[in-house]
């Protein structure tokens, strides 16, 4: 079972990856994944239960001195001098441009970035993590797709703050809780079939329940609001951080549970 997902971007210096809940470890160039550690690296620190073994969220009630030795392993992964932007996303449509490193996590649920040397990271526990490109790589940005920031549309107020012609944008969609499992109200369903008719694919009735409940697909409303917009370069990595309990970390599963992060950065 891998512990870090490459996402392959047609661009070239465009560097991106996701993380599950397995601790990485580098040997030479390639991961090590931590349940295959040979005895040389048994004693290695890891997040102990219920966020074993490698949480990357400060706010979950893990050890912060673990959670920060979690977090340097990461930059392992990056272009050389990169720095992680870290957030305080709060399932808002709030967008940010990051031009320099903050020490103090920005409150926002997107960001992007012209520059070299940041790399911005998403935390997910079953929320969408999305990442998007420009086809030069000059422009990247990352998204944290709950229900309510994609209901506010937040894709789009990314895009627009990208300032690109959507056919120049390639987008990653990436693992969260599943549409067998996702389950949502009635309210979730109208606050996307208000705007359009065409979210209703990307909700099912649950039977046998009352009040009327729904499984929710976030890919597929994101990939709608995509293709809305005209971005038709979508990639993704449709696992299930609910049903994959040995792979992810999953709130609804779970409650007290650590975070994954998706990376994306500029080469």
């Amino acid at each position: 079972m891998q512990n870090i997902h490459s996402v392959t971007w047609p661009v070239q210096n465009v560097l991106a990856f996701t993380t599950t809940r397995h601790h990485p470890v580098i040997s030479g160039n390639k991961p090590v994944y931590s349940h295959c550690l040979n005895s040389e690296h048994d004693n290695l620190a890891e997040s102990s239960p219920p966020f074993d073994s490698f949480n990357l969220g400060i706010h979950v009630g893990d050890n912060n001195v673990q959670v920060q030795k979690n977090r340097e392993v990461l930059i392992e992964f990056l272009p050389e001098q990169s720095v992680i932007q870290w957030l305080d996303q709060v399932h808002g449509a709030k967008v940010v441009e990051i031009n320099s490193i903050s020490n103090e996590p920005v409150t926002a649920d997107a960001v992007f970035t012209r520059e070299k040397q940041i790399a911005l990271a998403i935390m997910t526990a079953d929320c969408l993590p999305l990442l998007l490109s420009t086809k030069t790589g000059e422009v990247i940005a990352a998204i944290h797709g709950g229900w309510r920031p994609l209901a506010q549309n937040i894709i789009k107020h990314t895009v627009n703050k990208m300032a690109v012609s959507a056919e120049y944008i390639y987008a990653w969609l990436g693992p969260c809780i599943g549409n067998k499992v996702f389950e949502v109200g009635a309210d979730v369903r109208d606050h996307f079939l208000v705007h359009s008719k065409s979210f209703i694919p990307a909700f099912s009735r649950v039977t046998d329940k009352t009040p009327t409940k729904y499984y929710a697909d976030l890919q597929l409303i994101a990939q709608l609001q995509l293709q809305q917009l005209g971005i038709n370069n979508i990639n993704l990595l449709s696992h299930c951080t609910y049903t994959m309990n040995k792979e992810y970390y999953s709130y609804r599963r779970d409650g007290t549970t650590g975070r994954m992060v998706s990376i994306i950065c500029r080469k």
